[in-house]
C-alpha cells in the first residue's frame, strides 16, 4: 500500500516559499528597475524548484546521483541566502515604517554584499572546510582509573562516510594528522559508508595506514546497515553488511558488535566495549548488557556507541558504571558557529548536547563531529574533527 502523502504541510511550505521569494524580489527591485528584472527571478525559482522536486522523485530508482546533489545544494544555498537577505531586508524596512521614510537603497546594496559573502563561505566549505580537520583534545580524570593507565590517550574518528569522498590527497592529510597524534588506542565510532560496503574500496589503503599499540577499534552506525537504499532482496542487503564487517578487518579494526575486550598494562586492566548501532529514531539494534555480560561493575569501561541519544536512554542509567562513552552521528550538521564563546547549530533542537564532552554522576560523553560528510559536501563552522582524549587518574586529596 503506498503511503498517503498530507498535502496541508506541503500547501503550507509552497505560501511560506513563495512569500519568502516575494519579499527578496521587492528588495531586488528596489535597485534594478529593469522590466526583466521579475520574469527572470521567476523563472529561475520555478525552474529550481521544479529541478528539484524530479530529482527527488527520481531518487528512489538513480539514488543520490550528479543531478540530485547539484539541485539540492543550489537550493539549499538559495534558500539560506534568501532567509538573510530577507532578515536584513526586514530590519531596513521596520526602521523605514518608525521613520516613515523610503526604503533605503544603500542598506539594500549591503544586504546584497552579506549575500554574496554568505555565497563564498558556501563555496569554501564545499571545496576547503570539508577536509579542513582538526585535532580537538580533551584530558577527562577519573577517581577509579587504573594508576597504570594514567596518560593513557585515546584517538577517535566517526562518520567517514566514504562515498563522498572525491579527494585522496586532502584525505591523506586527515590521516597523517590521526598517526601524529601517537595514541595508544585508535578507536572509530561507526557510519564507514553512505550506504554499501564499495564504497570503503578506494580508501582502505589510506584507512589501514592507522595504527595503535593496543589496537584499532571500530563499531557499526546506523548508514553501515544499508537502511537508506533499495536492494533486490533482503539476501542482497545482508551480503552487503557481510562484506562492511569484512573490509573493518582488512582495515586492520577490530568491529565490536555488542560485546567487549579486555586491555592490560602493565597488570592492570580497562575494558572496551562496543555496540550495534542504538539511536532513537535510527534504529535500536545494540544490546548494552549483552556488551557488559562479561564485565564486573568494579571494571573501568569505556563504551563505543555511535549514536549518542543512546548515552542518554541507557549507558548513563545501567546499573554498571561506563566511566566514557564515545559517539558521533550528528556531523554537528555540519554548519555552525564554534566561535568567540558561541556554540550553535541546528542539530542542537534535535540533540540538546551535540558535539564534544559532557558528563552526568561521573560518566562522561563525548560526540566526534565527524571525520566524513554526507547530504551537504562541505562543512561551515563545523569542521572535521579528530578527537585525542588522555585518561588522567585524578590527584588524592590529603
Amino acid at each position: 500500500m503506498k503511503r498517503r502523502i498530507s498535502v496541508l504541510p506541503l500547501a503550507i511550505i509552497a505560501i511560506l516559499l513563495f512569500v519568502l521569494n516575494w519579499y527578496v524580489l521587492s528588495g531586488i527591485r528596489t535597485i534594478s528597475s529593469n522590466s526583466l528584472t521579475t520574469p527572470l527571478f521567476w523563472g529561475f525559482i520555478v525552474l529550481t524548484t521544479a529541478t528539484l522536486i524530479y530529482s527527488i522523485i527520481r531518487m528512489r530508482d538513480n539514488g543520490m546521483d550528479l543531478l540530485f546533489k547539484i539541485t539540492t545544494h543550489v537550493f539549499l544555498i538559495l534558500f539560506v541566502t534568501e532567509v538573510i537577505f530577507s532578515a536584513f531586508l526586514l530590519l531596513g524596512d521596520t526602521y523605514r515604517l518608525i521613520t516613515q521614510g523610503a526604503r533605503n537603497v544603500y542598506w539594500v546594496e549591503f544586504a546584497l554584499l552579506v549575500v554574496l559573502l554568505v555565497i563564498l563561505i558556501f563555496i569554501y566549505g564545499m571545496i576547503k572546510g570539508k577536509y579542513a580537520y582538526r585535532v580537538i583534545k580533551h584530558t577527562l580524570f577519573f577517581d577509579d582509573l587504573p594508576s597504570n593507565f594514567d596518560g593513557f590517550t585515546i584517538t577517535q574518528i566517526s562518520d567517514v562516510h566514504a562515498g563522498s569522498f572525491k579527494n585522496p590527497t586532502a584525505v591523506q592529510k586527515g590521516i597523517d594528522l590521526i598517526k601524529a597524534q601517537n595514541s595508544d588506542l585508535f578507536v572509530f565510532t561507526g557510519d564507514l559508508v553512505n550506504n554499501k560496503a564499495e564504497e570503503i574500496t578506494p580508501w582502505i589503503d589510506h584507512f589501514k595506514q592507522v595504527k595503535a599499540p593496543y589496537g584499532q577499534f571500530s563499531v557499526l552506525g546506523n548508514h553501515d546497515y544499508g537502511d537508506y537504499v533499495p536492494w533486490r532482496s533482503e539476501s542482497e542487503k545482508n551480503a552487503n553488511l557481510q562484506r562492511l564487517k569484512e573490509y573493518h578487518e582488512e582495515l586492520g579494526y577490530k568491529l565490536l558488535l555488542d560485546e567487549e575486550v579486555t586491555l592490560h598494562k602493565d597488570g592492570q586492566k580497562i575494558v572496551l566495549a562496543g555496540v550495534e548501532n542504538w539511536g532513537i529514531g535510527f534504529g535500536e539494534r545494540g544490546d548494552l548488557n549483552k556488551a557488559l555480560a562479561g564485565t564486573s561493575l568494579n571494571d573501568f569501561k569505556i563504551l563505543l556507541s555511535h549514536d549518542p541519544s543512546h548515552w542518554d536512554a541507557e549507558v548513563v542509567k545501567h546499573p554498571s558504571k561506563v566511566h566514557l562513552t564515545l559517539s558521533g552521528h550528528t556531523h554537528g550538521m555540519q554548519f555552525g558557529i564554534e566561535a568567540f564563546g558561541i556554540k550553535w547549530s541546528p542539530v542542537k533542537y534535535r540533540y540538546a548536547h551535540w558535539a564534544g564532552i559532557t558528563s552526568r554522576n561521573g560518566r562522561y560523553l563525548n560526540i566526534n563531529r565527524g571525520f566524513g560528510f554526507l547530504g551537504f559536501s562541505g562543512r561551515i563552522g563545523i569542521w572535521p574533527e579528530i578527537t585525542v582524549i588522555e585518561l588522567k587518574k585524578s590527584p588524592e586529596i590529603s
